[in-house]
């Protein structure tokens, strides 16, 4: 049986045309996704894991503490932007509590802004001030007496 001869020939280029449309696929994926990760990047979680991994025991000591006080917060923003905290433990509300916290954009494109909270009664907390459009994370801390309690929420749209 003899072979049919092709009726066009494979030449160099279309192997070019191959190469480049191969190459050129995987350099744009590479691309978007490296924009992705860099658009969605919020950060380190610590910046030396060597100095965190000294500290891990107390902080495991610390939130032991932490869980035993039983405190728990309602965090949310109100229409005036001002971030407002219910808080609550086993013997009722935090009356006699301080609070302040850090908010951070998770992106870092806005600055980090200081809040500290004014009592407005029956265990509920105002920010002295109004948080930025956005969605910022919190870093709060809450203290009555000598007992200290730290969270972390997050709030805006």
């Amino acid at each position: 049986m003899t072979r049919p001869a092709p009726t066009r020939s494979f030449t160099g280029w279309h192997m070019f045309a191959i190469l480049l449309a191969m190459f050129g696929t995987i350099i744009a994926v590479n691309f978007v996704m490296a924009r992705y990760a860099l658009g969605t990047f919020g950060g380190t979680v610590v910046d030396n894991s060597y100095v965190a991994s000294q500290k891990f025991n107390r902080w495991l000591a610390e939130a032991r503490a932490q869980q035993t006080l039983g405190w728990k917060l309602d965090v949310h923003v109100g229409t005036d932007r001002a971030v407002r905290i219910a808080t609550r433990s086993p013997m009722g509300p935090l009356y006699g509590a301080t609070i302040d916290a850090v908010a951070t954009h998770p992106l870092g494109r806005a600055p980090e802004q200081r809040l500290h909270f004014v009592n407005t009664g029956g265990g509920i907390f105002a920010s002295d001030r109004p948080l930025p459009d956005g969605r910022w994370l919190l870093r709060i801390e809450v203290r009555e007496g000598r007992n200290v309690a730290r969270f972390d929420d997050q709030v805006g749209a």
